[in-house]
């Protein structure tokens, strides 16, 4: 087998397993938004207009990625969250597996995925709400853009992210690339998902997803 073909075959199973993962995570983008069976659906306050965008010169240059590292705490000053991290895998259809409700103030990692920190884009989900109050990401769809995120990893350094895209994509057509996708080579970026838009009755699931895209703009430790 020649090089060139070697070279060839690698980029195809590259590019197969891209694509097998971004449809897992369109599962998991449209799974994630089922609400926990015998809920009434608490009211979210999310919306499906949100004006997330910015001026990118108003915001702070791109830090240098770090090295891999598994999170173990997440603050967002803003929303006056401090949440734990834990790893999470793929459920049984190949979409990622959020944390139980029972765990309704735990955040999941895709695990499989970057660190956050380290370059590319790294995963972390939560639930808005569970039966009977409000979830993690309660207050996720009220994040704007210059706001502060914060990753505590195994490694002893906290990552600091800058919100500099807030999106809620509706269910129905969700585009697995918008959500997950890198935004720009080269930068460690950060998505923070849940579950948004409406709660619809007959499918008993909401009906968009908010993710809010970060990115390294400063270490500590």
């Amino acid at each position: 087998m020649s090089d060139e073909h070697g070279h060839g075959t690698g980029r195809l199973v590259t590019a197969l397993a891209w694509a097998l993962l971004l449809f897992g995570l369109w599962l998991w983008g449209r799974g994630v938004t089922d609400v926990e069976p015998g809920t009434g659906g608490t009211a979210t306050g999310d919306v499906l207009a949100i004006d997330g965008s910015v001026d990118p010169a108003l915001l702070p240059r791109p830090a240098k990625p770090l090295g891999d590292a598994v999170p173990q705490r997440v603050d967002i000053p803003g929303l006056g969250v401090q949440a734990p991290v834990v790893a999470r895998g793929l459920d049984a259809r190949g979409a990622i597996d959020p944390p139980p409700y029972s765990q309704a103030g735990v955040v999941g990692w895709y695990g499989a995925g970057p660190g956050p920190g380290a370059a590319g884009a790294a995963l972390l989900v939560g639930h808005v709400d569970t039966a009977t109050r409000p979830a993690v990401f309660y207050r996720l769809s009220t994040v704007k853009p210059g706001q502060k995120v914060r990753v505590f990893r195994a490694d002893g350094k906290v990552a600091e992210f800058t919100v500099d895209d807030v999106r809620v994509l509706p269910r129905d057509g969700f585009d697995a690339q918008q959500a997950y996708g890198q935004r720009r080579p080269g930068r460690a970026e950060l998505r923070l998902i849940t579950c948004g838009g409406t709660f619809d009755r007959a499918s008993r699931s909401y009906t968009a997803n908010v993710v809010v895209s970060a990115y390294l703009t400063g270490t500590a430790g």
